[in-house]
């Protein structure tokens, strides 16, 4: 036999989740060579980690069943799902089925001498000299005409499903309030925007409330950028089954668009192997990064509830559940496919009391919770999209302003540098002139971008070295909008907001406009 790496997958979640190093794990194996014992029991004698931390995180690694009952799941379910696999991917061997269930050897073998008494399958020979892994098998026809029989009643295919009660444990054992959000993680987070100081504040302590989120203001200043930064807030790990048992009907959960794995399965060699590979928590669920599902003016309310697959007699998860654990994104709240009335009032009692009711089409009705952080996004005045008693629900409300003339120069100044390009105070003096007096348009986050991708764009086209000059910049500015009737009301030039009353903002100077 092959000897077995004897790194752990729990040190390596260890690591994904930043609480140790692979130095630690490093000198943690080598003390296990000499002393001996697990490799947690060892991190924690050479400080690398606090023994309450790692409990905690080895709580909420899901445990693998010893036998079928612990499962959770019936016996004749159990081998229905073997039956299936066997029938749709050509397996053959033990070690092969239960790499498809994602259950213990000693499960599958036992499920496997259940499909033998009962004539559904026999042996065709040994494969790897006398181990029982090894052994070969093949369906009768009479197990294919089962299996086909199976298959019409559900045609759900894979891993084994969990059953609701457990997943509704592990839910509130890795809601995203057990994690601490701090100031520093934040700024790392966002470090790639300029942002004024109130929006890191207001943001840390609406994260680990766990309360929804409205983050509001006009176009183009970030709001999406700042909701999607949240995701790298979170470092835990956390765990997703591939489905779900919910009164003998099968919800098919995880995501791979959603749910991002960790890669910290040991390579498999072959299948003789790979069930010696295990460890001992529980295959049928995923180690996961907390999930962030965003969705924009495509949500309806039907994707908020499960989904029934007529043909195959078996449900999809709603995105809002596949979202637990993690964020929930509504972008450009207002102007879904769905009024923001009858989303809040679907919402209303999830947002309130962290449970949510789902309903199967046999008309059962199930309840699951709601631990997951809800982020409405919109550009329209907030309390036009809802009422006060729909205010109050949406605890934390931030609003992302349009950047001021010296946040504005740092953005420019930071799509500069993505070129290796060189802002002169000149330069910018005739931007700020040509935005705000020609286009008569407010300062916005997404301008800089935008004129530097097209005065980069323009010079690439006509063989230059890029650089910010004339008329290249007219015509990228020019692209922002059109230009502003001069004839129109000229007030609103002479409003504080934004800068407008910086002298910076007056005409360019003769030596200026000379430049140009």
């Amino acid at each position: 036999m092959d000897t077995i790496e004897p790194r752990t997958r729990l040190g390596e979640l260890l690591v994904k989740a930043k609480l140790i190093t692979e130095g630690d794990i490093a000198q943690a194996l080598e003390r296990m060579r000499t002393q001996g014992g697990r490799l947690g029991d060892n991190l924690v004698a050479l400080g690398a980690i606090e023994q309450s931390a790692l409990d905690g995180f080895i709580y909420r690694i899901p445990k693998e069943p010893k036998n079928t009952a612990e499962t959770g799941i019936d016996e004749s379910e159990l081998l229905a799902l073997l039956m299936k696999a066997i029938y749709t991917f050509g397996l053959s061997t033990v070690a092969q089925y239960a790499d498809a269930l994602k259950l213990a050897p000693q499960i599958v073998s036992d499920l496997t001498q259940l499909a033998v008494e009962r004539q559904l399958i026999y042996t065709l020979g040994t494969r790897n000299g006398h181990s029982t892994m090894g052994i070969a098998y093949a369906l009768t026809e009479e197990g294919r005409h089962w299996t086909q029989e199976a298959i019409v009643r559900s045609g759900y295919v894979g891993p084994t499903p969990v059953p609701l009660e457990d997943f509704v444990e592990q839910a509130m054992r890795q809601k995203p309030t057990n994690e601490r959000v701090t100031p520093e993680r934040i700024r790392e987070a966002v470090k790639d925007l300029v942002l004024p100081d109130n929006v890191v504040e207001q943001t840390g302590p609406a994260l680990n409330s766990g309360r929804a989120i409205l983050l509001y203001g006009a176009p183009g200043n970030g709001k999406t950028s700042v909701a999607l930064s949240f995701a790298g807030v979170f470092r835990d790990v956390i765990y997703v089954p591939y489905a779900i048992m919910v009164e003998g009907q099968i919800i098919r959960f995880h995501d791979p668009r959603v749910h991002i794995p960790f890669d910290t399965q040991p390579e498999r060699q072959d299948d003789s192997q790979s069930f010696i590979r295990r460890e001992t928590y529980d295959q049928r669920w995923i180690g996961c990064r907390r999930p962030f599902i965003v969705t924009g003016g495509e949500l309806t309310l039907e994707m908020l509830d499960m989904r029934y697959d007529s043909e195959g007699h078996f449900y999809e998860a709603p995105l809002h559940m596949k979202a637990l654990g993690g964020c929930f994104f509504i972008d450009d709240f207002g102007r879904q496919l769905v009024s923001p009335t009858n989303l809040l009032n679907r919402w209303i009692v999830p947002l309130e009391s962290r449970v949510d009711y789902l309903k199967l089409h046999t008309g059962k009705t199930f309840r699951i919770p709601f631990e997951e952080l809800v982020i409405f996004s919109t550009n329209l005045e907030p309390e036009d999209l809802m009422d006060p008693a729909f205010l109050r629900r949406l605890p934390y409300k931030i609003e992302v302003s349009a950047p001021d003339i010296d946040r504005y120069r740092g953005i420019f100044e930071r799509e500069c540098t993505r070129y290796g390009l060189t802002l002169r105070d000149d330069v910018f003096n005739f931007i700020v002139y040509m935005v705000r007096k020609e286009m008569g348009m407010d300062f916005a986050a997404y301008h800089p971008r935008f004129i530097v991708d097209q005065v980069v764009a323009t010079c690439r086209f006509l063989g230059q070295v890029p650089e910010l000059k004339s008329p290249f910049i007219e015509y990228a500015i020019n692209n922002l909008g059109v230009r502003r009737n001069p004839k129109r009301d000229a007030a609103a030039n002479h409003a504080p907001e934004n800068g407008k009353n910086d002298p910076r903002l007056n005409e360019p100077s003769r030596e200026t406009s000379a430049l140009y």
